[in-house]
């Protein structure tokens, strides 16, 4: 069988499109975590806002959001690897059935 692309999964079957997104939203979850380190090194106190609890609270959304614009535009390439895991673990689970 030839790999499902991610881009013909949206027009393959619904099961697919949702298989691509978790893997994309899987991949996403990764790169937050790495980055989350590297936001809580930098002092924001000298920023243009000041740093403070506001900003520290939402420094969690603004990692989230880059790593979903990272994971959007090719990430680290963990989510084409994942997707094709998913479909080959679905296969077989319904072979097996």
């Amino acid at each position: 069988m030839t790999p499902l692309t991610p881009d013909a999964a949206e027009r393959v079957t619904p099961q697919a499109a949702h298989a691509w997104r978790a893997a994309q939203d899987f991949e996403a979850m990764a790169l937050s975590q790495l980055l989350t380190p590297m936001f809580d090194t930098v002092d924001m106190s000298a920023g243009p806002f000041g740093g403070g609890p506001g900003e520290q609270a939402f420094k969690p959304f603004l990692t989230e959001a880059i790593a979903h614009q990272m994971a959007a535009h090719g990430g680290l390439g963990l989510a084409v690897p994942v997707f094709h895991q998913m479909l080959r673990l679905q296969e077989a689970a319904e072979s097996a059935a």
